[in-house]
């Protein structure tokens, strides 16, 4: 008689790096008999795969890991056993501070160690709880499995680069995943293939600095990130090209060119800037000025002179006057983003901004957030509005809300609703965009 399945819950938290791992660690345990729930309280292992970036990551953590407690021991009085691991990035800045603080948690396993999480739920299920935060040797890419291949889906994202070795004084990065870290480009175009062999057409790349990629190709040398995409372009079924997060300092010529010359690329780059005062920049030590970001700009829209720009700005770093955060205000209205992501600073442990003095108040911090926030939301409409009126090519990936429709992405990444057929789905067509609401674009096929 076959056993049935063991239960996984995996609750992700963070950025798209944290999803692809989150994938990959469901693929792991797969052969161990695991297959993914959305019910916690109907799985025998429950992950939270953390991000900490964000203020008051690690509290959030225990906080989930209160309701995780109590589901583990709602199915002990039904005498289901329920293990419990922390992953991710949390997990590597906390380690054996977790297992202390949190009797509930069994395994915690830090971002790099992911290829090892099979044998630490086996060690768990024995009664010793792990704890996993080196950052080994061995290539956690190449002992992780193959991609599965029998879920069909549209989009998917491909990590290829870890870690950083830009030590920004705001950031947990280099601390968390490491130095800068890039997969083979024959391992990366393996893994597309397979993807596209079950119906992925878009791509995105990952990196914490992913423009910073360069991979060691098998007859020697060194590819970039450019190179990458060129041979990634040449798979016919993958139609759509991206990649994020990028560094300024890594922008080079040949990833700059590819914008202008390869029409799977797609026109929408994530840059951060992070702060428009250079005062503000070099205690960051982001070793750009706000004059040479512009000047990169200029340059990439040189190319392509559609190009959605999205990017992160922290206000509120130690030191930041009225006058700096006015600089910073000054360049958003300058360059215009399509897109946004913006964060009051806050201290994360261990990094060197956490121990400077002049400490801007929270009030103040509010107040700034709040002022650039609707200048962003502004520049986003304005954004999109500007394609209102325009013939777009549309990659449709679901059914939308409601009956008869469908939802895609414009090559800006705008989310675009239209009245069609299923059958679109994995599929694009040209779409005429008739209107701009809050958060999507509307659109009629003719």
């Amino acid at each position: 008689m076959a056993m049935s399945p063991k239960k996984l819950h995996i609750k992700t938290f963070g950025c798209q790096m944290n999803a692809y791992d989150s994938e990959r660690m469901a693929e792991a345990l797969a052969p161990a008999g695991f297959e993914l729930t959305e019910a916690m309280d109907d799985a025998d292992l429950v992950i939270l795969n953390t991000c900490h970036i964000r203020e008051k990551a690690a509290e959030k953590v225990y906080s989930e890991l209160g309701r995780v407690r109590l589901t583990k021991e709602a199915r002990k009085a039904h005498g289901r056993d329920t293990m419990v691991a922390v992953a991710g990035c949390v997990a590597q800045a906390e380690g054996e501070e977790i297992i202390a603080r949190a009797p509930v948690v069994d395994i915690v396993v830090g971002p790099q160690s992911l290829h090892r999480l099979a044998d630490l739920v086996a060690k768990a299920s024995t009664g010793k709880r792990s704890v996993e935060t080196e950052f080994p040797a061995q290539d956690k890419f190449a002992a992780l499995p193959q991609r599965a291949t029998g879920k069909r889906q549209t989009s998917a994202f491909v990590t290829v680069q870890e870690g950083c070795d830009k030590f920004c004084t705001f950031c947990v990065v280099p601390y968390t995943r490491g130095a800068e870290y890039s997969r083979s480009p024959s391992e990366i175009v393996a893994e597309v293939e397979r993807l596209a062999a079950r119906g992925v057409r878009e791509v995105t790349l990952l990196g914490q600095n992913v423009n910073a990629y360069h991979g060691d190709a098998a007859g020697g040398g060194t590819w970039g990130l450019a190179r990458l995409l060129r041979r990634l372009g040449e798979i016919p079924s993958i139609a759509r090209l991206r990649f994020t997060t990028s560094h300024p300092r890594d922008m080079d010529d040949d990833l700059i060119a590819l914008f202008g010359d390869d029409e799977k690329l797609m026109p929408y780059l994530h840059l951060p800037f992070q702060a428009g005062s250079d005062r503000i920049l070099g205690a960051m030590n982001r070793k750009h000025t706000a004059e040479e970001y512009e000047g990169l700009i200029e340059r990439i829209r040189a190319v392509r002179p559609d190009l959605a720009l999205s990017t992160d700005v922290i206000v509120g770093f130690p030191g930041e006057t009225d006058a700096d955060f006015e600089d910073t205000l000054s360049l958003v209205r300058r360059v215009g983003f399509a897109q946004a992501f913006s964060f009051k600073y806050s201290a994360r442990p261990g990094t060197p901004a956490a121990k400077l003095e002049d400490q801007v108040p929270e009030a103040a911090k509010k107040e700034r957030l709040a002022a650039l926030q609707a200048l962003l939301e502004e520049s986003r409409h304005a954004f999109d509005r500007s394609v209102v009126g325009r013939r777009l090519p549309v990659l449709f990936e679901g059914k939308g809300r409601k009956p008869g429709q469908v939802t895609g992405r414009s090559p800006y990444l705008q989310a675009v609703h239209v009245e069609g057929p299923e059958a679109l789905i994995g599929h694009i067509a040209e779409v005429d965009i008739r209107a701009a609401g809050p958060n999507s674009l509307t659109g009629v096929m003719n």
